[in-house]
């Protein structure tokens, strides 16, 4: 059959037609409900608006509310859409938001929705964003920190514990006659931090860029004694946090900023948030939600309150730079790490200075020529005032003459010339190997310190080995190295050392083991250093055992005298530097002892 132009033209537009009347059919308030929670959820407070009956209001406290909780994301669904008659409905929806750092908020609201000139419109209302929200207010979260954790001794003393501190801080621009203020502020705190004067906080000053300057950090006791004298000066501000600070600043003060560092994360538990809503101030009004926060376990040390007290008592009152440091041989565990105030000065030399150990290295040496089967604790050695080696004269102290006398004794009363012909007859390496069986040149991560236990080089010839055999020539050790030495001697296994309980000590290589025979016989000698040789002084303070030192440096005119030794589970070692004997250390062991249990 023949269409005509004009039937063909008719029908294509009746074609055209259809589709756009069935678009044409009535909206669903359902339609409207979801396009405005998805437009909101999203992001797009202009299609969201849009969708109300009140789009400039609405936009201005969904951009407001959007902007205070700064959300990583928003999600939304519309639950259900209750028709109420023709031209009204109710619909119910849940949104949950994502406040970033694993915060999720999650809620239901409502609103009603009415027919407008065919249109459905999302009746406004602050409710609408959540059903406590009231006109005039908007919606804030705040973070909730968590108090601080303590960190205890092994007892369960607090070392650390978490304290109010208050900055003072100077704006010069604000501050009118800055020179003025800073000398105010300066006579303030010149009975807190003498170091502060008017000329280093106007240097600070000027350094801050035109940023506000931390003038000092107080303790809120400190703040509260000059509180008075400085709260008004114009440019002052102040702001307070937590922090952890010691409870007892002398308390190994060079030792606290490490191990507070150490613990920084631990410490800090997991914060709380809350979310609120808010007057036109800014005030809170009424809380929707929290989260509280969950504090960390207190973290335990291996330190003793009692011994590091003890062991700094023992050496305070030296002039020269002293140390002890306190190992227990059972675990390993870091008693006590003790420096007097010259020390301190040094930076932590009782865990990383590099001193000649002297005659305190004679338990090694002691030990390898035993382990090679040349001498036992009773064989006759020579003890002759001095003797020549390759041209080079080693004295005993004061060239004292023993003649020949079994190895423990020559070991008790520090026969330099006996030692050294051990040693000369040693492999270039047999010290360096059983150095290393004692834990001297082991290299150590310990959370909470930087140690450095030493080292012991082959010899390269017959006297560096000689020296080598008295603890001088190339051999270094610290402090903590020697502690070392004497928890191996006591327990006959390098100890893996802990300052932090539960956090993992790594070792670059664990040592062979000394033979058991080696070291009962070593310890014998030990034994024989306090019962008849250089450290009878310690007799009175029970089974000690140990080996004194004294250790030339420099021209050989001046040298540091040490104890390294143990008594039951405390092994020890102490450095008296640049005290020409090793008497003034034994004196230091015996406080010590005498303080301990």
């Amino acid at each position: 059959m023949r269409v005509s132009p004009r039937r063909s033209a008719l029908l294509l537009a009746l074609v055209a037609v259809l589709p756009l009347a069935a678009c044409a059919a009535d909206p669903k308030p359902d339609d409207t409900a979801r396009q405005f929670v998805a437009a909101f959820a999203g992001g797009d407070s202009n299609t969201a608006s849009a969708q109300t009956d009140a789009a400039e209001a609405a936009k201005t406290l969904m951009d407001k509310v959007r902007g205070a909780l700064k959300p990583a994301s928003v999600s939304g669904q519309v639950l259900k859409v209750d028709p109420k008659g023709d031209n009204a409905a109710h619909a119910t929806f849940q949104l949950t938001w994502d406040l970033g750092r694993g915060r999720l908020w999650s809620y239901g609201s409502d609103f009603d929705l009415n027919k407008q000139d065919g249109n459905w419109k999302v009746h406004w209302a602050p409710t609408v964003l959540h059903p406590k929200l009231a006109a005039q207010q908007s919606i804030a979260v705040a973070d909730a920190k968590p108090e601080l954790a303590p960190v205890l001794d092994r007892d369960g003393t607090a070392v650390l514990q978490p304290e109010r501190v208050v900055s003072v801080l100077l704006e010069t621009a604000k501050a009118g006659d800055a020179t003025k203020v800073a000398g105010d502020l300066a006579k303030a705190l010149a009975g807190i931090d003498p170091t502060i004067t008017a000329q280093s906080i106007l240097d600070g000053a000027g350094k801050a860029n035109g940023q506000a300057y931390q003038v000092v950090l107080l303790r809120d006791a400190d703040y509260q004694k000059v509180r008075s004298q400085i709260y008004d000066l114009p440019g002052v501000r102040f702001t307070t946090d937590s922090r952890l600070l010691p409870v007892d600043r002398k308390f190994a003060p060079a030792l606290m900023p490490s191990l507070r560092k150490a613990v920084d994360q631990q410490v800090e538990g997991k914060a709380g948030w809350r979310v609120s809503t808010v007057d036109g101030s800014g005030a809170e009004v009424e809380e929707l939600f929290s989260k509280p926060a969950e504090p960390a376990k207190a973290i335990q040390l291996a330190l003793s309150t009692k011994m590091q007290n003890a062991a700094q008592s023992a050496i305070a009152g030296e002039a020269n730079p002293a140390m002890l440091v306190a190992i227990q041989p059972s675990t390993g565990e870091v008693l006590a790490v003790a420096q007097n105030d010259p020390a301190d000065k040094q930076g932590m030399p009782a865990l990383t200075g590099r001193y000649p150990p002297g005659s305190t290295f004679k338990i090694v040496t002691a030990a390898a020529a035993v382990d090679s089967g040349k001498a036992t604790a009773d064989t006759p050695v020579g003890c002759p005032g001095t003797v020549v080696i390759d041209g080079r004269e080693i004295p005993n102290s004061n060239k004292f003459d023993k003649g020949t006398i079994p190895l423990r004794n020559a070991f008790a009363f520090s026969c330099n010339t006996t030692f050294a012909e051990l040693a000369l007859g040693m492999g270039a390496d047999d010290l360096s190997a059983m150095a290393k069986k004692f834990g001297l040149g082991v290299d150590y991560v310990i959370p909470g310190i930087t140690t450095i236990t030493g080292s012991v080089p082959p010899a390269t010839g017959k006297t560096e080995r000689a020296e080598d055999g008295f603890g001088q020539g190339k051999d270094i050790a610290s402090p903590f190295g020697m502690a070392v030495v004497a928890a191996t001697a006591a327990s006959g296994a390098v100890p893996k050392p802990v300052l932090v309980r539960g956090a993992e000590t790594k070792i670059d290589s664990m040592p062979e083991a000394v033979p058991g025979a080696v070291l009962e016989s070593v310890r014998g000698m030990m034994a024989e250093v306090v019962a008849s040789g250089t450290a009878t002084a310690l007799k009175p303070y029970g089974d000690v055992r140990g080996k004194t030192g004294t250790a030339q440096f420099g021209d050989g005119t001046h040298s540091h005298g040490w104890f390294a030794g143990y008594r039951g589970d405390v092994a020890f070692a102490v450095l008296i530097t640049d005290a020409g004997q090793s008497t003034t250390a034994v004196q230091a062991a015996g406080r010590f002892l005498s303080a301990t249990p």
